[in-house]
């Protein structure tokens, strides 16, 4: 290949000439975006909402603009380290190279398990299975877990499910953390762990571990059948919030055509 091929340029003539799709794998951000629901005595996220300034107005009559109200990991978001007691020491959102945030990202497909176990847990054998089948994970990059959870995202009751969703088991969250080479897990679900986590050891592995490993964790992803097995190279782009443990996200993969 030559040198010309790796050029911001031809990315770009690429993107533009179709050679590429722009896949969006963002859930729309609005007040209707379904939170995690924390029992007490834990305090919770405050859900999105605009606050109009002013539109066309005595306000402001030649512009429309809103104040946002949010959490950080509220709707499509990222996990920087810092968000998990064992990534105190970590990055946080505004500190994470931004070379991480272009990466390649590879699809494991567990929604036929899923179509018939809400509950159900990915196990490091379903990921070796899947590593004999199409090769090895991407080394500094991501696993995106498709459950076809996304399938619910514009319905809170139907996503949240009672505090049921998929997501993955203590052993796979740990194996995934020390020993492959990816840069971090997205989900569908409204978090990287399992609806059950929190009675897991350690509770809600998937944060433990990963975060405490300095990886990170995309949530609230969608569209993720219509990525190729392996072959795409995902863009997440958070605000960088100094000091934050994480930010909503908009993530775009980028597929051969």
């Amino acid at each position: 290949m030559t040198e010309s091929a790796f050029s911001a340029g031809a990315l770009a003539a690429a993107v533009a000439g179709g050679a590429l799709d722009v896949v969006d794998l963002t859930a729309p951000l609005s007040e209707r975006t379904p939170i995690l629901q924390l029992p007490e005595p834990f305090a919770g996220t405050a859900p999105f909402a605009l606050r109009e300034i002013s539109r066309y107005d005595e306000r402001g009559p030649a512009w429309y603009w809103n104040d946002i109200v949010t959490g950080e990991h509220v709707g499509t978001h990222f996990d920087a380290p810092v968000h998990w007691a064992t990534g105190r020491d970590g990055e946080d959102v505004s500190q994470v190279d931004p070379r991480r945030l272009v990466a390649p990202a590879v699809v494991l497909d567990a929604s036929g398990h899923v179509a018939s176990d809400a509950g159900f847990l990915l196990e490091t054998d379903h990921v070796r299975e899947w590593e004999k089948a199409h090769g090895p994970l991407p080394a500094g990059g991501w696993l995106l877990y498709r459950t076809g959870w996304d399938a619910r995202s514009d319905d809170a009751g139907a996503f949240l499910n009672g505090g049921v969703w998929p997501g993955l088991s203590t052993e796979c969250a740990r194996w995934l953390a020390e020993e492959t080479p990816i840069l971090g897990i997205g989900v569908e679900t409204v978090g990287t762990d399992a609806g059950a986590a929190h009675g897991f050891d350690p509770p809600f592995p998937c944060h433990s571990h990963l975060l405490g490993a300095g990886k990170y964790g995309l949530t609230q992803l969608r569209n993720l059948g219509r990525l190729p097995v392996r072959g795409a190279v995902l863009v997440a782009a958070p605000l960088p919030i100094a000091g934050g443990s994480g930010s909503p996200c908009r993530v775009l993969a980028l597929v051969d055509r």
